[in-house]
């Protein structure tokens, strides 16, 4: 399973990719952040946002995209452009067919760590070890998106077969 991970933002939006399956060694394909302008118009920021991720998709092909769940924060600004980010990633996946699946914070961090209070140090050093890589990947925001694919490598199978469960014992005509 090749998964894209997408730690939204507008400043920063970071990405990273992951193959593999849940009980056997991942390997991290690449990761990086697509930075727009804090001053830009926000419509350019959107496009630029648009035009990495679809770099990214061009590039490493991945089956499932996953993208951080946005949560209410204090901060309302934050808030929707994480959000106006986020959108972006589930539209570029979804125009090329591609399934998402959203991950909140705290579900990313108790699958990477085992704790879903962990802080972004811990992230980034359990992201560091489970891809035996060298140092953990930087800016914060670079190491988020690969925990998220890994998160949804875990987790995926597990929900496919609960939605199958589901899916057998709901009366046709009705759902969930």
């Amino acid at each position: 399973m090749r998964v894209l991970g997408v730690d939204p933002g507008l400043t920063r939006c970071g990405v990273g990719v992951v193959e593999g399956v849940a009980g056997r060694p991942l390997t991290m394909l690449g990761v990086g952040v697509v930075r727009t302008p804090a001053d830009a118009d926000l419509g350019h920021r959107l496009v630029a946002v648009e035009q990495g991720i679809e770099q990214w998709l061009d590039e490493h092909r991945p089956e499932y995209v996953a993208v951080e769940r946005v949560f209410s924060q204090h901060n309302v600004r934050t808030v929707m452009g994480t959000a106006q980010a986020s959108a972006v990633a589930m539209l570029c996946a979804a125009r090329r067919g591609i399934p998402v699946a959203l991950h909140t914070p705290s579900e990313v961090k108790a699958a990477v760590t085992g704790s879903g209070r962990a802080d972004k140090a811990q992230v980034g050093a359990m992201v560091t070890r489970l891809l035996r890589l060298g140092a953990p990947p930087k800016p914060a925001d670079a190491a988020d998106a690969l925990a998220l694919a890994i998160c949804h490598i875990w987790r995926a199978p597990a929900q496919n077969r609960l939605q199958q469960a589901v899916a057998l014992h709901t009366p046709k005509g009705r759902t969930a």
